[in-house]
């Protein structure tokens, strides 16, 4: 093993203390072959059985992009296009304030810039026609105009399932299943919690207390129509697999997937989400880093931590699987990708600076900003102070522009994006790719 891989499982074994993870898996690879591969920590704490590189994690919104690629093998069969309106396939679907429903666009549903703001999680809803009932029901404000705002929304990236189920005539579940995994050979991967009960080699879900400092076992989530951006369980040899269809222009080892041009449309930069980040159809895009492009995706859910991606000039990807909530797991995915690239291996994707801001701007900002899925994040200034509290924790916030801020946690950086009405007063804050609407401020000096 070469010492750039001796270092790389130096820091996991070490961040895996830090971060309190209680399992990881991770794999490495090329176009055609599988180049590092490695279990850390054990899947279940009761019986200490450890992780290898077959071990079957949730992965959580790393399913989107498999989503997206059977929308656009739809599109090389012509059977849709990402211009069509969506009420081409779901006439019924209605977002409330939209006069025009023509406007919303599947590359809209795609991209998470339908305009619909996180709205509250309904898993209990299994069948599609009932979520579109929901959608035209629940109470909220759009943020924009579609494709003006881009803001997470599983509530409309499901609605692609509809849509697979519309066009193909079968249910969405069993035409992933058919069409994407098993075609490419992902034979230990599922979307059904019955099926992932026949496995052997299985992980357990775990959430850390910071408070207590213990892990918390959790139940795999029931997630409904939440499956088609959430429901894929893997494990990271599978996934390798999944990688290399990127990696060879959409073809696996059993034929072609999905054209290379449609490949291409998936990884094209749609909106821009961070200092020099972008999200494109499933796929989130960090262009010119170090001359190469980094195409990814990350996941979270109650026990599940994931990253996936690859980088198309170097011909390399990676995944990085793990049983614990709210773990960077981007982070060390990234020092796998620096490792395989040569480059240093704690090189982030951009780093934010603090900015001497005037007091009159810190005050500005001031405010509780949240949304009806959960989120929420409360910016006080405390003796010229920013302070972030999120999830009953405290953070110093340090502005880094006129329109960011950011705090650390657990060594890295989450960046707030302030986004400002016509009076420069701010109106909603992306935050964890999520709008945040502000409901208060004061400013205690």
């Amino acid at each position: 093993m070469s010492s750039g891989w001796l270092e790389f499982e130096k820091r996991v074994k070490a961040l895996m203390s830090e971060w309190h993870i209680v399992g990881a898996s991770v794999a490495v690879c090329d176009r055609e072959r599988v180049i590092y591969a490695k279990g850390f920590g054990v899947r279940n704490l009761a019986t200490s059985d450890a992780v290898t590189p077959e071990t079957i994690f949730g992965i959580a919104s790393v399913s989107k992009s498999f989503t997206a690629m059977a929308i656009m093998g739809l599109v090389d069969q012509g059977k849709v296009s990402v211009d069509d309106p969506v009420i081409k396939y779901l006439p019924q679907f209605k977002l409330l304030g939209v006069q025009d429903m023509s406007t919303i666009q599947i590359k809209h549903l795609l991209s998470h810039t339908t305009g619909l703001p996180p709205i509250r999680r309904r898993q209990d809803i299994v069948r599609f026609d009932d979520h579109i009932k929901y959608l035209a029901t629940e109470p909220y404000t759009l943020l924009g105009k579609p494709g003006q705002y881009f803001s997470y929304a599983n509530d409309t990236f499901l609605l692609l399932g509809a849509i697979i189920q519309r066009v193909t005539g079968r249910l969405f579940r069993r035409y992933m299943t058919e069409n994407i995994l098993d075609t490419i050979g992902m034979h230990r991967s599922t979307y059904s919690l019955e099926e992932l009960e026949q496995f052997d080699n299985v992980s357990v879900p775990y959430i850390y207390n910071r408070k207590s400092k213990t892990w918390e076992e959790q139940p795999w989530p029931k997630l409904g129509t939440y499956e088609v951006g959430g429901g894929v369980r893997s494990n990271a040899l599978d996934l390798v697999k999944y990688i290399q269809v990127y990696l060879n222009d959409g073809v696996s080892s059993s034929g072609r997937i999905i054209s290379a041009e449609s490949l291409r449309v998936m990884c094209t930069p749609v909106i821009k989400t961070g200092r020099n980040t972008y999200y494109g159809f499933g796929l989130q895009i960090t262009p010119n880093y170090s001359g190469v492009t980094l195409i990814e995706h990350s996941g979270g859910q109650p026990g599940v931590s994931s990253n996936f991606g690859f980088v198309p000039e170097a011909g390399i990807g990676a995944v990085v699987l793990t049983n614990v909530t709210g773990i960077p797991a981007s982070a060390i995915w990234l020092m796998a990708i620096n490792t395989a690239l040569g480059l240093p291996i704690d090189q982030k994707r951009s780093v934010e600076t603090e900015w001497e801001a005037p007091f009159d701007h810190l005050a500005r900002l001031v405010g509780e900003y949240r949304c009806a899925e959960g989120g929420n994040v409360t910016i006080s200034l405390q003796g010229g102070q920013l302070k972030a509290k999120v999830n009953d924790e405290e953070f110093v916030l340090k502005v880094s522009g006129e329109d960011t801020a950011f705090f650390e946690d657990m060594g890295q950086q989450h960046v707030i994006r302030f986004f400002f009405d016509d009076a420069h007063r701010p109106w909603a804050v992306l935050f964890h790719s999520r709008m945040l609407r502000r409901i208060e401020s004061g400013v205690d000096d």
